[in-house]
């Protein structure tokens, strides 16, 4: 996908170009962006615990047949849609992001379902965090 919006398309080259990258993610996330999670309550602030989240989430959500099948945007908000397969269970989701006039990412919310699909990923999730030691 392309956009129009500069934060929307440095997401973009991040995924098309360095996903799973922690020093990607550095090019994208204001140094006090905020993650908000499907399955943990509090929301996680700072570019390290947010990019532990999206390490974690790209070796989750991100294997397989990930992908973007819906775009909006207004502004400096966007909402990317997305589908993918873990352990035979579909999973549809959203990431809502909210970028500076640099286009850094300053707020980032991602939405899952259905109810199986939420506990797949918190099951997955966690292990990798777990790994991580976040």
């Amino acid at each position: 996908m392309t956009s129009t919006n500069p934060g929307l398309a440095k997401w973009h080259d991040y995924m098309e170009n360095h996903e799973g990258s922690a020093e990607g993610l550095k090019q994208v996330l204001h140094e006090d962006c905020v993650f908000h999670s499907p399955v943990v309550h509090t929301p996680q602030r700072g570019r390290p615990i947010v990019t532990a989240y999206l390490m974690a989430a790209a070796g989750t959500l991100g294997q397989g047949d990930f992908q973007y099948v819906r775009e909006m945007a207004d502004g400096n908000h966007a909402l990317l849609e997305f589908t993918t397969t873990m352990d035979g269970i579909h999973v549809n989701g959203i990431d809502l992001m909210t970028f500076d006039e640099d286009g850094m990412i300053t707020d980032f919310k991602v939405m899952v379902r259905p109810l199986k699909a939420v506990n797949k990923v918190w099951e997955q999730m966690a292990a990798m965090l777990e790994k991580q030691k976040v």
